[in-house]
């Protein structure tokens, strides 16, 4: 019989990691640590060791397990979560609402994933609304389900009550789909708001202006007040705009802890895509830094490990408690970064990334606008999905539409 410390099998249930982070560091901060599902038999085999290393050398706090856009990830996001809770990890199951229709029922595959879960011990959710699935270029709500984080949040609250701790993102820069493109006028009158949050990428400048930020806050305020027990961060590259973000949080009346959300460089092309995709603003000298050393891959990483500790001191130094990093399933990054700052030793020398290859999410293999493919006519860069899958790919400054599943993304 299953019960709020226990499992069916009889085995201790989480804590709930609201309770951790209300305690003190043992030492100068908490450590979390996020994983994602491989797309092969061998990376889950290998994910598992992975995980029970740093598990073992970090101490992490907890571990967050994510789940795939459009749900493509589902039974395994949650067998890899209830495997960390199984040994030893606390266990941060992500849980999207997108794409989860089961039997007809647009909140069944909700409802049964948060029921497994809570039958396996993990007692934490981060509720997210989720990405688009493959093919698709916009989230769409599935009739009658969820339409957003916030009805995820009051859905566990009724149906779970307490059960479950809760986290919700937050997103310092803004949420991408409310960061928009600016004209030449609008980049001359930015707010100094904006000024500070804003990103340019090939030339264009984006910027979530101060009205669409301002819903973004008040919608954060919703989640949390809907239930939401703290806040994980959007990836971020400037400290700053992480700490404006918290005071703005406060200046809201959200009061709960903010925990910033940390994504490791580990390699240029990674990076560069990345930041292009989430309109992720990159400070001038971290620019010209990744674009000086992007053809020498050991560079990229131990500047990686540079950055990540000149990032976190930042935090440290501001009052942050724990430092939550996207591991990118990986550890020589973030161990670099641990040990120089004295929350671990010795790891660097540790870490064995052989196994990177098998590292690859179960989505890496969609293709989507701006990802370079290849396919029988060719190597080009995709400007549009279509709904059947189709794609239109540039190819050497010509178009050529191919069928689903007849070209293929180049990593």
């Amino acid at each position: 019989m299953c019960s709020a410390t226990s499992t069916t099998d009889g085995r201790q249930a989480d804590p709930k990691i609201i309770d951790l982070l209300n305690k003190e560091p043992e030492s100068l901060a908490h450590v979390s640590l996020e994983y994602f599902p491989p797309r092969t038999e061998q990376g889950v085999k290998n994910l598992h060791a992975r995980m029970e290393r740093m598990l073992a050398n970090t101490k992490c706090l907890y571990t967050d397990m994510t789940w795939g856009a459009g749900g493509s990830t589902a039974d395994l996001s949650l067998e890899l979560a209830l495997h960390a809770q199984k040994t030893g990890h606390v266990s941060n199951l992500h849980l999207t609402c997108t794409n989860m229709e089961k039997d007809g029922d647009p909140i069944k595959a909700v409802h049964d994933a948060l029921q497994q879960a809570y039958d396996g011990g993990i007692r934490n959710i981060v509720a997210l609304r989720g990405d688009p699935a493959e093919g698709d270029n916009e989230w769409t709500a599935a009739e009658g389900g969820f339409t957003c984080a916030l009805d995820l949040v009051k859905y566990i609250r009724k149906n779970f009550g307490d059960d479950f701790g809760v986290s919700v993102a937050g997103y310092p820069e803004g949420h991408p789909n409310r960061i928009s493109e600016l004209s030449e006028d609008e980049v001359k009158n930015m707010t100094e708001s904006e000024k500070s949050r804003c990103c340019t990428h090939d030339g264009i400048t984006y910027v979530c202006k101060d009205d669409d930020y301002k819903k973004e806050m008040d919608y954060l305020k919703e989640k949390v007040d809907a239930g939401a027990d703290f806040i994980i961060t959007q990836m971020f590259f400037d400290a700053e705009v992480f700490k404006t973000f918290v005071n703005d949080c406060r200046t809201w009346g959200i009061n709960c802890p903010v925990v910033p959300g940390l994504m490791c460089i580990n390699a240029y092309p990674g990076f560069k895509k990345m930041t292009k995709f989430c309109k992720t603003r990159v400070p001038k000298s971290l620019e010209e830094k990744m674009e000086s050393i992007k053809d020498d891959a050991d560079a990229v990483k131990k500047f990686g490990v540079d950055y990540g500790v000149e990032v976190c001191r930042s935090l440290l130094d501001s009052g942050v408690k724990i430092l939550h990093f996207y591991t990118l399933n990986l550890e020589k990054v973030v161990y670099g970064i641990t040990d120089e700052l004295g929350i671990t030793s010795g790891l660097t020398e540790q870490s064995n990334e052989s196994d990177a290859k098998d590292m690859v999410a179960v989505g890496s293999a969609w293709a989507r606008v701006g990802d370079t493919v290849k396919c029988s006519a060719g190597q080009g860069v995709v400007k549009e999905i279509k709904s059947d899958g189709a794609a239109i790919i540039e190819i050497e400054g010509n178009d050529v539409e191919m069928a689903k599943g007849s070209y293929e993304k180049v990593f």
